[in-house]
């Protein structure tokens, strides 16, 4: 190990998983080692479906003891990432409730109807360069009836943070610009559309850039634990920021794909797109490490997947889905694909019966097996995916000639051949771990372990974290 080894802890917290990744950074390493995982498991209670973070928090305490017993270096860094859009509100420092889920219908049921009673998408757009979700955050505060008696309201790994330091009420910036209220020109707050939408100025607090030292592990949750009071910074605190700075595109002409619960396709740009055109075809600007743009679009993941095999199993039975997607490579080609992104198939519960109910309501014959309902799962995904990429193509004027999957699609061998097959452009596979690698990768530039742009860290990944190479195949059915 050299001399400029660092060691951090990554805490990556997804949709319906958490990790604490402990990791040794240099200018020629960058090796990580999963110390904890645990389920995050939604809540239903009488008044809708919530996030348990009190468990978070005490898992991540649990993932920091694992990492600092673990061989090497003392820890020296912490970062937190999360998904988007879902929030606390906090009342003198005091947690008002458990935070909301994004999929709680009955609050996406109402806020956009609230908003666009006040501002039309459109005029929404040009303020704030954010597509249309029902559970983006400012439709969620504008149904949310605790926002007059709370006093700031914090994104999820921004509550986290605040609970480990004990500092500053902060929001970090990339993820602040997924909430729809940021003013996409200036990345600052827009109080005046704040104001609009009858919301406490009061709520939206100071922002920071990641790689931001916040504070440290206070000492009342550090010395019970055996802890030392660990640095705690900010990174690309939502997910996407975070996996999108370790894709390894050293060079222009590159397509992301980000493919976890969600898939996230898109492309990185120095200015924003405000187009009619790029509202008409709902792609989204977010706020990007460096201040670079997120330019994407949100379809369906492996939610349809994972959901599917969730239902299978229900009854205690054993069903793999590697077993699964053999079979499916399989299934001879064509195979219709249905539309991934119909609402049906947001909520938890029988995506299988869903999905068959699409193709009976289309005249169309349902996936007669379960091989065959994942391989039409598995091409209906990648058909999207390759549409997605080519309209980023067309709406950013970037001429994109490959395409990076990272996170856990990058496993998916089946997934990655097939989205090369449809978009016709070669897929690179990898880093599988992206997000937590970016985390990392910033905290180690932060500590001053790394240094350079964001092609110098991506440099890095691909040296050590060599993706996987797909090539369309000349008899792959489209």
């Amino acid at each position: 190990m050299t001399a400029t080894a660092l060691r951090v802890a990554a805490v990556d917290l997804g949709a319906t998983s958490g990790r604490v990744i402990a990791a040794e950074v240099a200018p020629d390493r960058l090796h990580l080692h999963e110390v904890h995982r645990f389920a995050n498991e939604p809540v239903r209670t009488s008044d809708g479906l919530h996030w348990n973070v009190l468990e978070l928090h005490r898992q991540i305490l649990t993932g920091l003891c694992h990492a600092h017993r673990a061989a090497g270096p003392p820890l020296a860094g912490l970062a937190v990432d999360s998904w988007a859009v879902d929030y606390g509100l906090l009342r003198q420092g005091r947690l008002l409730g458990n935070p909301y889920h994004y999929r709680d219908e009955a609050r996406t049921g109402t806020g956009p109807a609230l908003v666009h009673q006040l501002l039309p998408h459109d005029a929404l757009f040009a303020r704030n360069g954010l597509q249309y979700l029902p559970f983006n955050t400012l439709y969620q505060l504008a149904a949310d009836p605790w926002t007059d008696l709370a006093d700031r309201m914090l994104l999820i790994p921004d509550l986290l943070g605040h609970w480990l330091t004990g500092g500053p009420q902060l929001t970090e910036r990339t993820n602040a610009s997924t909430t729809g209220l940021l003013d996409v020109r200036t990345g600052a707050w827009d109080h005046e559309l704040i104001a609009r939408l009858g919301l406490p100025g009061s709520l939206f607090g100071d922002l920071v850039d990641p790689g931001t030292r916040i504070g440290a592990l206070r000492p009342d949750l550090a010395r019970p634990l055996g802890l030392p009071e660990i640095p705690v910074t900010t990174v690309g605190s939502h997910d996407t920021a975070s996996a999108v700075v370790a894709v390894p595109m050293t060079e222009g002409g590159a397509a992301f794909l980000s493919c976890g619960t969600w898939g996230l396709v898109g492309t990185e740009l120095a200015e924003p797109v405000l187009t009619d055109a790029a509202r008409a075809a709902n792609f989204t600007n977010e706020g990007g490490v460096d201040g670079r743009v997120r330019f994407l679009t949100n379809v369906m993941g492996l939610w349809l997947l994972s959901e599917s095999i969730r239902w299978w199993q229900r009854d205690g039975s054993s069903v793999s889905l590697s077993g699964l997607l053999a079979q499916a490579a399989h299934v001879p080609l064509p195979v219709t694909v249905f539309d991934v992104q119909d609402p049906r198939f947001l909520a938890p519960g029988d995506l299988p019966t869903r999905i068959a109910q699409w193709y009976e309501e289309h005249g169309l014959p349902a996936p007669p097996d379960r091989p065959t309902l994942v391989r039409a799962i598995v091409e209906s995904l990648a058909h999207t995916f390759a549409e997605a990429v080519d309209r980023t193509e067309h709406l950013s004027g970037e001429r994109l000639t490959r395409i990076h999957v990272v996170g856990g699609g990058a496993l998916n061998r089946l997934l990655c051949q097939r989205l090369a097959d449809h978009a016709g452009r070669p897929v690179l596979a990898g880093p599988v771990e992206a997000t937590a690698l970016g985390n990392v990768l910033i905290q180690a530039r932060t500590a001053g372990t790394l240094t350079g742009t964001l092609e110098n860290l991506r440099t890095l990944v691909a040296r050590t974290h060599a993706p996987a190479t797909f090539t369309p195949q000349p008899d792959g059915s489209r």
